[in-house]
């Protein structure tokens, strides 16, 4: 079986990652991250004020619907050291971004462990986080848009790359 996890860097929309957090946990995908300024429901032990903290759970449950309450989600700050943790475990890291040398998500046959990497809305995953990543990964756009809402980019992506390949 497939292990996947994701890793949402530096978005700033609460509500975003709240879609993004419904999807993985409906998907069954084992582990989210939330890195960087990513907003993130309250933790235990908590080092946020509590009024910002309870006005950002509410925001991002609003699109959750609970479902940040069934997944496994982390918040690390520092992303560098978690994707050197990652590979240190035998996860293939993948960005999901336009790039020359991406390749389209429908020609990408993913590992059995894949870390899958999205990021800022509007511009895009960092160079130097770009080039620590084993592969980059993006969705042709066919309309006159430059790219997708970056819940809805992960939400095609994952489903993708989640699908058992006996079954294609």
């Amino acid at each position: 079986m497939r292990q996947l996890c994701l890793i949402v860097h530096n978005v700033r929309s609460c509500h975003n990652v709240g879609s993004i957090l419904r999807t993985a946990e409906g998907l069954g995908i084992q582990k989210v991250y939330l890195t960087g300024y990513t907003p993130y429901p309250t933790t235990k032990n908590d080092h946020r004020l509590p009024y910002l903290s309870d006005k950002i759970t509410k925001q991002i449950h609003k699109t959750a619907l609970g479902a940040e309450q069934h997944i496994t989600w982390h918040y690390i700050q520092a992303i560098n050291p978690l994707i050197n943790n990652l590979k240190k475990s035998g996860y293939t890291v993948a960005a999901l971004e336009q790039h020359p040398k991406a390749v389209k998500l429908i020609n990408y046959r993913p590992p059995n462990k894949l870390a899958l990497i999205v990021g800022r809305e509007v511009d895009g995953i960092e160079t130097d986080i770009l080039k620590s990543c084993d592969v980059i990964i993006e969705i042709p756009m066919r309309g006159h848009k430059e790219s997708f809402n970056v819940a809805v980019a992960a939400a095609m992506a994952l489903y993708h790359l989640s699908i058992n390949p006996e079954i294609i």
